[in-house]
């Protein structure tokens, strides 16, 4: 279980503002999540960050602190990018079963690509309470994404009504995502499908059962 710190997320110490300092930032980001992910949380020092980010540990200290405001970026860069896939998927204008596809196979994608990352961020490295907030800005969006897929998905629905819903919805998919993630099973082409299917009965029931019969009718012709 990773440690959970209460108080203040810790900024970064200098934002960057020039073209370069902040490429730096970013380079420095991403070797952090590489090493993370490679040894752990345990032997993750600033200075293999620095030495992989091709940065001095003064250039790096210039920006962070110190490790755990560091993994706090790294753990904010993967919200963004968990909503910034959410948002393409509420922008493409899609509808019904293809609506859910893609939003699952966004969930999946966006975790998929550090695995590892995920298992360490989850349950090795220092987790600050305030990521938890149910009323934190990420969470207020992340759940209005879901808001309006559900509401998409299903128009004789209130705000309200759609607004649990997705709180439901967004709390089943993560939990099945991030213990996939765990398992190392995010690949598996038929969790792919089960989450579709969780998705599609629990949003559009009429759909789901006309899946699941045409699935058991071709069963029947095959025997």
């Amino acid at each position: 279980m990773s440690t959970r710190i209460v108080g203040a997320l810790q900024g970064l110490r200098k934002p960057p503002r020039q073209a370069r300092s902040k490429a730096t930032v970013e380079a420095i980001i991403e070797a952090g999540a590489r090493i993370l992910a490679e040894v752990g949380w345990a032997a993750f020092t600033t200075n293999k960050v620095a030495e992989t980010a091709g940065a001095s540990v003064g250039s790096l200290y210039q920006y962070f602190p110190n490790k755990l405001s560091l993994i706090q970026a790294i753990r904010r860069r993967h919200l963004d990018d968990c909503l910034a896939a959410l948002r393409r998927v509420d922008a493409s204008g899609t509808h019904g079963q293809s609506l859910i596809a893609m939003w699952i196979d966004a969930l999946i994608r966006t975790h998929s690509a550090h695995p590892r990352l995920h298992r360490i961020l989850l349950d090795e490295a220092p987790n600050f309470e305030a990521f938890r907030d149910p009323n934190s800005v990420f969470e207020t969006e992340y759940i209005q994404c879901y808001v309006r897929a559900v509401m998409t998905l299903r128009s004789d629905l209130q705000e309200a009504e759609a607004q649990l819903i997705a709180i439901v919805l967004s709390d089943a998919l993560d939990g099945v995502v991030h213990n996939a993630a765990r398992r190392g099973t995010l690949g598996s082409p038929e969790l792919r499908q089960e989450l579709i299917k969780l998705m599609t009965v629990y949003l559009m029931p009429s759909a789901g059962r006309a899946s699941n019969s045409n699935v058991r009718n071709t069963a029947a012709h095959c025997r």
